[in-house]
């Protein structure tokens, strides 16, 4: 059997999402050897290719997107892995089995969802528009960073969800949300 007729038989994989969850598939896949049976795309909505979230607060230190980021810079292309950075999947045809991005329509035979979370502003009087910044990704970061430079005063709150209590005896089916409060400044 030649190349040609083997990647014509590969099953194709998308990943919507190149966080760190679908970036860790990507790594899972060439580790397990997967990458002979399956074709994968990974469409990403930011600019950067998956960066570490955990230490972003690091950016504002003097590190860069480049020293966050997940694995080589050529990680993807070296193993066949199409990578579509700044492409948000817009739709997911089921019956079509495609994805829809603003840059055209691509087949899956089989789809994974890795498209982390959006932080939740709750409706605060006068937090709209550029006044309400959010903490999530690189461009939040050079947004803060941007509307700081002529900023004479500033407010923050973070509330994150950190983990899920378990039921206990006295309330065996509820699974109840362990939140932690930051100070305000």
């Amino acid at each position: 059997m030649n190349a040609f007729a083997s990647i014509q038989q590969r099953e194709k994989l998308v990943i919507v999402g190149n966080g760190m969850v679908g970036h860790h598939c990507v790594e899972q896949l060439i580790e397990r050897g997967a990458l002979g049976r399956f074709e994968v795309r990974v469409f990403g909505e930011e600019r950067q290719r998956a960066y570490d979230r955990v230490h972003l607060s690091e950016y504002f230190g003097g590190s860069d997107a480049e020293a966050l980021a997940l694995g080589d810079a050529g990680l993807y292309a070296e193993h066949g892995v199409a990578l579509h950075l700044h492409e948000a999947v817009l739709e997911v045809d089921r019956e079509r089995r495609e994805v829809v991005t603003s840059a055209g329509r691509y087949a899956y035979d089989r789809l994974i969802l890795a498209t982390g979370s959006y932080p939740f502003v709750p409706p605060i009087e006068g937090s709209e528009g550029a006044a309400r910044l959010v903490y999530r990704t690189l461009d939040d970061l050079d947004n803060i960073r941007a509307a700081a430079a002529s900023a004479r005063r500033g407010w923050w709150s973070a509330v994150a969800c950190l983990a899920w209590k378990r039921p206990t005896p006295s309330s065996p089916s509820a699974w109840k949300p362990m939140w932690w409060n930051s100070p305000r400044a």
